[in-house]
């Protein structure tokens, strides 16, 4: 019995892999996009004085024609470059894309303003205005692109302030930004505003650091004069290199990128700790909340939940504020933020495509998967992998921070009497700023409330699960002590008196609120996300002072026995707090927190889905139709007239999913002996052919024969094929030699057919071959790969870039293997960029551009009869840059 369950465990999982591989075959390749970097000149400032160079990307539309634009914006301290890998995703989606470095950051020149609409407001409509020339980009009117937004962080604020200003943006996707900067970084959980807000010191600083001076500053100065040019960034690195840096100035150490006026404003802010009424105009100038009624495009807003620079109580403003116009909005609240977490790049990239695809491409079914809040929540671990496992809850509609109901929970604890220690040293902790990271993806607590400076409230245990889903509130009551070893409890510093007054009339106390889970026993409290609702609290002499203190927004499940606790302590490494020593009393005015619940948020089933208990049928299904395919041969398989020819390719044509033409009609031969050099550049076609040659895509139309048997997956004649493709990949614990036999051993094949000291000896690998590959260099691992492809010395060996990481004397030992083994009898395919190494080690070479053949011969059918302008002769590489032309 038991032997029978085995051999049905692997039947099972044969045929699961075979429908793997079999999706995988079939599976459409990606189409190639082709960045254009762009030098566009934009003219800014209060009164538009001022001329900026961005430095920008534009990435076509696969597919062609005319279609809806995505400006993508990048976060404070990053580039163009930081998002390129989600442009040409959405240029694959059939998106036109245009990504710059703003004001200041990469190689843009200008200085920061922190998104104000004076500049970098301004700088956007003219990229705009840019994307509405392009001949890609459909229009809704002249001028007028229809066009998105999206970006994270510093990019999310400008998608926002843009489409304020902006009418003729049709969609956003703002993601973990601010709704209002000066609260972002002076908050205040009683709801006073900003001017009485506690300064987020360690955030601040490093926000403004990132904006910084750079050693290359200098040297990037006069890289705006090739406006509008075609260029390489390889080539901007060369250029930057040849010039030389200067010395940086006094102001510009001390401002670094900024505008003077907004390093003033953080030189000052930082000095006093204090919000100065300026300061918050400033702020607020490059902020959503200065725009009230004027966001009214739909906007699906992305904020992490593990944030302490701009939290969840940002995106709500947004909402709130977006919605009120009437314009359609979404909130999804993902593992994620400036703190760290698993980022849910796919996830986020899918929401944002759906997005698009409704209100740019007018698809009415793309974005509403969902509902219009989605919030992730830990689905425990895959019992496969033993990964994590994210879990969506969508609901319906979206009703803020208060959740959809809520519910008092009691809490018990006496007054206690809490220390604000001199200079604030040592400091409590909740999140470590920019740091966050360390502790949040991994689920670590770095939550750490000092000894004698925190007062804690705590309700009964749990009788029934709770899941919070908003912000909580409580009421708090302080006094300040004047008694304690002669401290009068006035607030002397400069950062806790406004206005400098320390007459002692009133004291203002500031503390740090947080909602802990706790779980009893030797498990240390759990602060969920590590945030904390800096407060300050105004209490007159001889008196106390109450305050309604906002808990953060969390989204998190406390499980039965748990209790909640509410604390409060004086210092927080985050935030500035008061230099001067203090005692206060800290209690509870009202004796519960109430908790906000969103009974309407649905988490999807955790329990295996439908395709799970179908996919071994169809598995089974699947693995007998390939059986019978495989026996019933189709008409002219084989050819006999062309059994002594290695290679033979008829008409072969292969289209992506959008109809473009990766190969195009495409004939050649290959005769025995040859050593054929297939080049063309990038987009030609070569590597899609290869995996065509080798039976891991279907040709579209035309064939290919080897020795006169047709090419199909799984055909008999391709073990008479070795081959390289794509990088090598070996395991990186076994040795070389390990690796090898391993590889062989899955083909099936015995033993002694592997020929494994004659095709080492070709590689010439040596004694590496008894390392392991983890010790390898990127030669070694290529040399190794090579040795792979050559096992049992077959017929026809094919080689995509053989020479990647190796060093000129490998490259010439390299040559020599494939001459050599070409002069005993056997056809040599290779696809590289190296055409000085082509002419050197190929007889033939195949010329392709845009997936059709532009020649084929002999090298010295191709070189004959050409000389250069001084009378030495041509290279290889001067002819095939006159075939393929110079836009190819």
């Amino acid at each position: 019995m038991k032997r029978a369950g085995r051999r049905t465990t692997w039947v099972a999982v044969v045929a699961v892999l075979v429908v793997g591989v079999a999706a995988w075959l079939v599976w459409p390749s990606a189409p190639e996009i082709r960045v254009q970097d762009q030098m566009i000149t934009v003219v800014d400032g209060p009164k538009d004085d001022q001329r900026v160079t961005l430095d920008a990307s534009f990435f076509p539309p696969a597919g062609g024609g005319r279609a809806p634009a995505v400006l993508l914006a990048h976060g404070f301290g990053g580039s163009k470059q930081s998002v390129r890998a989600e442009a040409v995703r959405l240029a694959q989606a059939g998106y036109a894309v245009l990504t710059w470095s703003a004001r200041g950051f990469g190689r843009s020149t200008g200085q920061i303003a922190l998104n104000s609409p004076d500049y970098e407001v301004k700088d956007v409509r003219q990229l705009i205005d840019w994307v509405a020339g392009r001949p890609e980009v459909r229009l809704d009117a002249a001028g007028d692109p229809r066009v998105g937004m999206a970006g994270g962080s510093y990019g999310g604020a400008i998608s926002l302030m843009s489409a304020a200003h902006d009418p003729r943006i049709d969609a956003i996707v703002p993601q973990i930004t601010w709704h209002d900067l000066a609260d972002a970084l002076f908050p205040n959980a009683t709801g006073q505003g900003p001017e009485s807000g506690v300064f987020k010191r360690m955030w601040a600083g490093l926000f403004f650091s990132r904006g910084g001076p750079t050693p290359d500053a200098a040297a990037l100065a006069g890289l705006g004069a090739q406006n509008g040019q075609d260029r390489q960034d390889g080539e901007d690195g060369e250029r930057q290199a040849r010039q030389p840096a200067r010395p940086l100035t006094a102001e510009e150490i001390r401002c670094g990128r900024f505008l003077p006026e907004i390093c003033d404003m953080y030189q000052q802010v930082a000095e006093s700790g204090r919000a100065t009424a300026s300061a918050v105009e400033t702020l607020r100038r490059s902020s959503p909340i200065s725009v009230p009624g004027k966001i009214k495009v739909p906007t699906l807003l992305l904020q992490g939940q593990r944030d302490s620079l701009f939290p969840l109580s940002h995106a709500d403003a947004n909402a709130r504020a977006v919605a009120a116009t009437g314009a359609p909005v979404e909130v999804a609240w993902f593992d994620g933020g400036h703190d760290g977490g698993n980022g849910e790049v796919d996830w986020l990239y899918g929401k944002t495509l759906g997005w698009f695809d409704r209100y740019l491409k007018e698809d009415s079914g793309a974005a509403r998967a969902g509902g219009a809040f989605t919030v992730t929540r830990d689905g425990g671990r895959d019992p496969g992998t033993r990964r994590p496992v994210q879990l969506h809850a969508t609901a319906a509609a979206y009703a803020g921070l208060s959740g959809s109901a809520q519910t008092s929970v009691p809490l018990s604890g006496p007054d206690q009497q809490v220390a604000n220690p001199p200079g604030g040293s040592p400091a409590s902790i909740s999140a470590v700023p920019g740091f966050g990271g360390i502790g949040g993806g991994s689920g670590l607590n770095l939550s750490v409330d000092m000894a004698g400076q925190s007062a804690a409230f705590d309700s009964a245990p749990l009788t029934a699960p709770l899941q919070i889903t908003g912000s909580s509130t409580v009421k708090v009551r302080v006094s300040v002590n004047t008694a304690a070893d002669g401290a009068t409890g006035e607030d002397t510093s400069t950062e806790n008196a406004p206005g400098g007054d320390a007459s002692g009339a009133a004291s203002e106390v500031t503390l740090f609120a947080k909602l802990y889970d706790v779980a009893g026993g030797t498990q240390a409290p759990i602060l969920p996300e590590g945030l904390v609702a800096p407060v300050r609290i105004t209490v007159p002499e001889g008196g106390s002072g109450e305050a309604m203190v906002t808990l953060p927004a969390i989204d998190h499940r406390f499980d039965v026995g748990h209790r909640l606790r509410v604390a409060f302590t004086t210092t927080d490494l985050g935030y500035s707090t008061p230099a001067a020593p203090a005692v206060y009393t800290v209690g509870l005015a009202s004796p519960a927190v109430t908790v906000p619940t969103y009974a309407t948020l649905r988490t999807p089933s955790t329990g295996p889905a439908w395709w799970i208990w179908a996919l071994p049928l169809a598995s089974i299904a699947v693995a007998v139709a390939l059986g019978l395919a495989g026996r019933r041969r189709p008409a002219g398989e084989h050819d006999p007239a062309l059994e002594s020819v290695p290679l033979r390719i008829d008409g072969l044509t292969k289209a992506y999913r959008n109809g473009e033409l990766a190969v195009d009609g495409l004939s050649f031969t290959v005769e025995h002996g040859q050593v054929l050099g297939l080049l063309g550049p990038n987009g030609a076609g070569k590597t899609t052919t290869l995996r065509m040659l080798m039976g891991l895509i279907h040709p579209d139309g035309g064939e290919i024969r080897i020795f006169g048997h047709r090419v199909v997956p799984g055909a008999p004649v391709l073990s008479r094929l070795g081959s390289f493709v794509e990088g090598p990949g070996f395991l990186p614990h076994l040795n070389g030699r390990d690796n090898l036999e391993l590889y062989w051993k899955a083909t099936g094949r015995p033993a002694e057919d592997a020929h494994f000291d004659e095709a080492l000896e070709i590689a010439g690998l040596g004694g590496a071959l008894d390392r392991a590959v983890r010790t390898y260099s990127q030669g070694m691992r290529q040399r190794l790969a090579i040795a792979q492809a050559m096992l049992g010395l077959p017929d026809l060996l094919v080689l995509d870039e053989p020479t990647n990481g190796l060093d000129p004397p490998q490259i010439r030992e390299m040559r020599e293997v494939l001459i050599r083994y070409a002069a005993r009898g056997r056809t040599v395919i290779v696809s590289s960029h190296l055409l000085a190494e082509v002419e050197q080690t190929c007889s033939h070479v195949v010329v392709m551009r845009r997936g059709r053949l532009v020649t084929a011969g002999t090298v010295s059918e191709l070189l004959a009869g050409r000389t250069s302008a001084d009378g030495s002769g041509t290279r290889l590489e001067d002819v095939f840059l006159d075939l393929i032309g110079d836009k190819a």
